[in-house]
């Protein structure tokens, strides 16, 4: 007998084929999380995006899909049933984050250094920037299911970030094959899904820890990069860390936003929990240089870059 499909497991404690309503997007981003398959997750994460796009108002008839079994469209469609506390079971708990076998992931000090100035080193580093995109998949999807009670604009700006995650994964993976390797060809680290393991259950440390915290490395780390692709003389893994870039800019930039709002709506306030946050949960205390410009695009305070640039 085959392995059974922990995609379909029990959600919220009922089975698909019990379930007389069409999944959720909430739903079904769980579903995306717990694809391992990197091409179907990307292209689900993006399919989910252009859905949620297409449903701006409450759904309609034109936000429906047909039934699986190929019977009528399902009853009462629901877009984002952003109430609903969703569970995982046990085979899913097991199976979280849905991955492929390879790339192998080991502890951050035993990934080597990457020199960009070799074929073999340029692929070893695009494979490192490519495996951060495709946990950046993970994390957005991860936001979209596991937090219940949020507006409805918080799982759409998460479906976003994970649409978007999704195409820079493809296109670092498709440059990554002009240079004669794949995504799993080099060992990885997990320290973006650890932090995400150990914000489950806090939604205010996971904005401000994942997003605004690792993933704003990124906006310093990519201008470094690409200068020295540049002087390696490849033009076309520029132009995609150019598209990358851009993004996160507004990655972080949600990140900044919805720390902000919970802080406020919570009555903290965010300056001051920040640097808590980066003890209690033992984040890296990050170091220059700061990318500024692009940080204080991404909605990062003076206070805040004060703390960063070690003035607090």
């Amino acid at each position: 007998m085959g392995q059974p499909d922990v995609r379909a497991a029990t959600i919220g404690g009922m089975s698909p084929q019990s379930h007389p309503q069409r999944p959720s997007i909430r739903q079904r981003a769980l579903e995306a999380l717990l694809e391992p398959d990197p091409a179907r997750k990307a292209a689900q994460a993006r399919a989910l995006f252009e859905e949620a796009s297409a449903c701006q108002a409450p759904p309609t008839a034109a936000c429906t899909a047909p039934h699986p079994s190929g019977g009528d469209a399902w009853s009462e469609p629901r877009l984002l049933e952003v109430v609903e506390a969703l569970t995982l079971s046990e085979a899913q708990q097991a199976a979280m984050p849905g991955r492929p076998a390879l790339p192998r992931l080991v502890p951050a000090k035993d990934v080597p250094s990457r020199s960009p100035f070799t074929q073999e080193g340029r692929a070893a580093l695009l494979h490192a920037i490519c495996h951060i995109e495709f946990n950046a998949i993970n994390l957005a999807l991860d936001a979209v299911w596991r937090f219940a009670g949020m507006p409805e604009a918080f799982y759409r700006d998460w479906l976003r970030v994970a649409a978007e995650e999704a195409l820079h994964f493809s296109l670092l993976r498709e440059h990554l094959r002009s240079l004669g390797h794949d995504y799993g060809d080099f060992d990885a680290h997990d320290g973006l899904w650890s932090m995400c393991e150990k914000t489950r259950h806090d939604i205010v440390a996971r904005m401000a820890l994942v997003p605004r915290t690792l993933e704003a490395r990124g906006l310093d780390a990519t201008p470094l990069i690409q200068d020295k692709l540049t002087r390696a003389g490849d033009l076309r893994a520029v132009e995609i860390l150019d598209v990358i870039l851009r993004d996160e800019v507004g990655h972080v930039a949600i990140g900044n936003r919805w720390f902000h709002h919970l802080c406020e709506a919570r009555g903290l306030d965010a300056v001051t929990l920040y640097p808590q946050l980066v003890r209690e949960f033992e984040a890296p205390r990050l170091r220059p240089p700061f990318n500024e410009a692009a940080r204080k695009a991404a909605g990062f305070t003076d206070q805040e870059m004060a703390f960063l640039l070690g003035a607090d």
